[in-house]
């Protein structure tokens, strides 16, 4: 869906010089993703990649300076394959350059990412949905992550989630591809994961894709009714997506 989005927006009749970034280019490199998940080994919630606090917020932020300049831009890439699936940045040298000379300026950027749109939450609504799950799961009656997690560990990524208002507040516009229900992300994720062991020959095992989606899965339970109530500061910049388990629209929200 992005890339048909991007290629129509560089073709007739538009012509707009367009870029795609995913929030994953940004994630923290192998050796600094270790050294933050070995400062909190009591937060499973950080161990690998996935949750707000495991991107380099400051490259991202120059990266979208740069670009709303016009200037020369090194775009970054990351290479999840690497490290038996653990990923690591790819070395700089390898990132593709946009708007050099002779080159048309970039016109569009679309940010594409799972969490991309989420905004934290006050400490008493988090801990009121935290509450909540860990109801849910001792009644027996509960598939979610979230009451499986301790408070203080939820804390910390919904503090470090604050921090990406600042690419947030940049989005002129946002489009919402909304799961019918958030635990297709299980399946799409393994989906995903045997396609990269198919092109790259190496990543994670499915018992370890479902132990990386268990990581990321609480911020779905936090932050998804928010987000279908729209992020965007004003009304009608957001479009939401409601989308089956083959990735089907099924619904079209504009918000």
């Amino acid at each position: 869906m992005v890339s048909t989005l991007a290629e129509t927006l560089s073709q007739p009749p538009y012509l707009l010089p367009t870029i795609v970034l995913s929030i994953d280019d940004f994630y923290l490199d192998h050796q600094a993703q270790s050294s933050l998940a070995r400062s909190h080994p009591s937060n499973p919630l950080i161990k690998h990649r996935g949750q707000p606090s495991t991107h380099d917020l400051p490259l991202a932020l120059s990266i979208f300076s740069a670009l709303r300049e016009g200037l020369q831009t090194k775009l970054p890439s990351y290479n999840k394959g690497a490290f038996n699936g653990q990923g690591d940045r790819v070395p700089e040298e390898q990132w593709a350059v946009v708007n050099s000379p002779g080159q048309p300026k970039t016109k569009i950027v679309i940010l594409e990412g799972w969490c991309v749109g989420f905004r934290s939450l006050p400490p008493a609504d988090l801990e009121a949905r935290w509450k909540e799950a860990v109801s849910c799961k001792e009644e027996g009656q509960y598939e979610g992550r979230l009451g499986w997690n301790e408070l203080t560990n939820v804390s910390f990524v919904n503090d470090s989630l604050r921090c990406y208002d600042g690419l947030t507040d940049q989005l002129d516009t946002l489009i919402h591809i909304d799961a019918a229900k958030p635990m297709f992300v299980y399946e799409w994720r393994l989906q995903q994961e045997e396609a990269l062991r198919m092109t790259r020959g190496s990543g994670m095992t499915d018992d370890l894709v479902i132990d990386f989606v268990n990581g990321y899965y609480p911020a779905y339970e936090l932050y998804t009714d928010n987000l279908r109530a729209g992020a965007m500061k004003t009304r009608d910049k957001q479009l939401r997506l409601v989308i089956d388990r083959d990735r089907r629209v099924q619904e079209v929200v504009r918000i």
